[in-house]
């Protein structure tokens, strides 16, 4: 049996992560149930997993847009403030001499 020396520039916890890894891949192997993938990945199409999957992509999605238009009406609001702003600033006057 040969002699395995671990390298002095490999820290403590890269040894005790590769440890880990290592037992999670043979509890996957002795236990193969575990290690299988579900209905969608299998494709089911009709499965209760594929649906709850696919209303939940829909959901985050709608949220992801809801927050983008939020943005963009921000945006809108701001440039038309900022319009109205110059108009009134164009407008305005200083009045020569003032009240003296």
């Amino acid at each position: 049996m040969t002699d395995v020396t671990i390298p002095a520039a490999v820290s403590r916890p890269h040894r005790c992560r590769s440890w880990l890894v290592g037992a999670a891949v043979l509890a996957f192997m002795a236990l193969p149930r575990v290690a299988e993938a579900c209905a969608v990945c299998y494709g089911s199409v009709d499965s209760g997993m594929t649906t709850g999957m696919n209303n939940g992509i829909l959901v985050l999605l709608a949220i992801i847009a809801t927050v983008q238009i939020g943005f963009v009406a921000l945006f809108l609001s701001i440039r038309q403030r900022s319009r109205q702003l110059r108009r009134q600033k164009d407008r305005f006057q200083v009045i020569q001499g003032g009240a003296g």
